[in-house]
């Protein structure tokens, strides 16, 4: 058998720590190592014990888990599960560890602190488990990100005959940022799933709006796909690419989870592969699990370009590779050759008729 994944808790509030150690212990797969009251602590804790996954508070006395990421991650990388609060500001901070170094976030419940963090273990026994997997290497000896980028003018055409699809999962909101970075200001329309509750959806398409030289918005229903705009699915909406006459748009409503996700990948590229077919190119990013893989593979049927990012530089690479090995992603690629290989099919691409 193997050994347990060990985990360090970390979190200011003694209630907290209790029913999150007590939780995870239940599990024979897991095994909390100890606890931390706070980012200080923790880094002692860490180098003593040497965990697998560190489960962190997003805001605490003394350093907030963002600074303490910043500081953790460039020298001792480890993978991380922050545990959020559902207001807007410990959304806009769960983004911020993210793009931190931060492998997935879970919420804590708004009221009955006890009797909803019970509720919420599943959910974290789950993300430790596939944290325990990431790859996070990358961070190592990373410099913090500099000041974002002064915003550019953002010239947005009427209609586009070329479609960018992107779906990731864990991982996937710093993916998304070094690819839709690497797009011009002219760049096709893009459409996007990241699986991500509603709220942070609505935040993280804001972070890279300030971000990116295109526009991004979380996406609502019946908006048009138009060169030089990303839109981000809604969390908990499903959203699909219909045709509309000469253009595009999306369709974003209530529906059934598919694949244990809404938003999914899979509605999104089935529709991509009906709506756009050879004028589209899907890319899958890293993820947990395989949603979309067939969706992709319908998008590659159709005669869209496809590609799945590869293992080096995924941070889970679950959903790239149970493309790769559906035959829906054409080749697999480096994170930092995506925009570019994106950039290089459409410029050969044949005109909408």
């Amino acid at each position: 058998m193997a050994n347990p994944i060990r985990v360090l808790v970390v979190d200011d509030s003694a209630l907290v720590r209790e029913i999150l150690s007590t939780g995870l212990n239940m599990d024979p797969g897991i095994e909390v190592v100890g606890t931390a009251t706070d980012p200080f602590n923790a880094k002692d804790k860490i180098l003593k014990l040497r965990p697998d996954v560190l489960t962190l508070d997003v805001e605490m006395p003394r350093m907030d888990g963002v600074e303490f990421l910043r500081q953790l991650m460039p020298q001792f990388p480890l993978p991380v599960v922050m545990v959020s609060a559902l207001t807007e500001r410990g959304q806009r901070i769960t983004l911020e560890a993210l793009g931190a170094g931060a492998v997935d976030f879970v919420t804590k419940p708004k009221s009955n602190l006890a009797q909803g963090l019970s509720g919420m273990m599943g959910q974290l026994v789950a993300k430790v488990k596939i944290a325990s997997t990431a790859n996070v290497s990358q961070w190592k000896g990373r410099r913090p990100a500099g000041p974002a980028p002064t915003p550019v003018a953002r010239p947005l055409a009427s209609s586009t005959n070329q479609v960018i699809v992107i779906g990731a999962s864990t991982g996937g909101t710093e993916a998304i940022r070094e690819v839709v970075q690497g797009f011009p200001v002219t760049s096709p329309g893009v459409v996007i799933v990241q699986h991500m509750p509603a709220g942070f959806t609505k935040l993280f398409a804001e972070r890279l709006n300030d971000l990116v030289p295109m526009q991004v918005k979380e996406a609502a229903d019946g908006d048009t796909v138009i060169p030089g705009r990303i839109l981000i699915a809604p969390g908990e909406k499903q959203m699909s690419v219909v045709r509309s006459g000469g253009s595009y748009k999306v369709v974003c409503k209530q529906g059934e989870k598919v694949n244990g996700h809404a938003p999914s990948v899979e509605i999104l590229m089935n529709s991509a592969a009906t709506a756009l077919g050879k004028h589209a190119v899907g890319v899958m990013l890293t993820g947990m699990g395989g949603d979309g893989a067939r969706g992709l593979k319908a998008m590659r049927s159709a005669g869209a370009r496809t590609l799945a990012q590869d293992e080096a530089s995924s941070v889970v690479f679950g959903m790239p590779k149970v493309a790769w090995e559906l035959g829906a992603a054409e080749r697999l690629v480096p994170l930092n050759k995506i925009s570019a290989t994106v950039m290089n099919w459409l410029s050969k691409k044949e005109e909408l008729v």
